[in-house]
């Protein structure tokens, strides 16, 4: 009897210790990797005086990031990815093509995604969609003597710039793939929906629509 209570005890054990390695309620888990933005850029043109169709681009850039996601159910987690500042830079565009570099922004996303994610708990492959809200301040700003020739800036009296910090809605689509009972590989894609406004010191404003198209990829470690 002290025997079978023991082998009780065991698979009771065991049982639990399984359902601690699934993605189930109150599970913690997080993951660091690298984080590639790309923005799909919709310019508007720069404000008088400036040459007609004056546009911008802004360039893709790649940041070590990581993140933390919390399984509040079985299939909905809270996830919360974490990254070093993307440095972008910013050149010309249509009328001013060819031109170069204009300036540098560094931007840090603030983003809380509400996640749906499929198959049962303890599968090994769970795909999942979701949802978030992104705050995305931009700091740093840095522009080139190309951007004060063609605003009147001057060596003494360089033309600088300020970008409007956004708010933006971000859905995304993503899965995990379990290595073992707490290893796993999180790849995500989303795409922020974000439009902001530049503003230089000869008073003139650009806005522009970056809607970046975000690729994530990490490794987890689940607690």
């Amino acid at each position: 009897m002290h025997q079978f209570s023991k082998a009780g005890l065991a698979a009771a054990a065991l049982l639990l210790g399984a359902g601690a390695m699934a993605q189930v309620a109150g599970t913690l888990s997080a993951r660091a990797g690298f984080t590639h933005i790309a923005p799909q850029v919709d310019s508007g043109n720069l404000s008088a005086p400036a040459f007609p169709h004056t546009t911008v681009d802004v360039d893709a850039a790649t940041s070590l990031s990581g993140g933390i996601n919390y399984m509040v159910t079985d299939h909905w987690a809270v996830d919360v990815p974490l990254a070093l500042p993307f440095k972008h830079d910013i050149v010309g565009d249509g009328a001013i093509a060819g031109v170069g570099k204009l300036g540098e922004t560094k931007v840090l996303p603030f983003t809380v995604f509400a996640q749906y994610r499929f198959g049962e708990p303890e599968a090994r492959f769970r795909p999942y969609v979701g949802v978030g809200v992104t705050y995305s301040r931009f700091f740093k700003n840095r522009t080139t003597a190309t951007l004060s020739g063609l605003t009147g800036g001057t060596p003494s009296h360089p033309t600088t710039a300020s970008i409007d910090n956004k708010w933006g809605i971000t859905p995304q689509i993503g899965f995990v793939w379990k290595i073992n009972d707490r290893w796993f590989i999180d790849a995500a894609y989303y795409k922020s929906f974000l439009k902001t406004t530049t503003h230089l010191s000869s008073g003139q404003s650009i806005t522009t629509r970056l809607n970046p198209n975000v690729i994530a990829v990490g490794v987890g470690y689940q607690f």
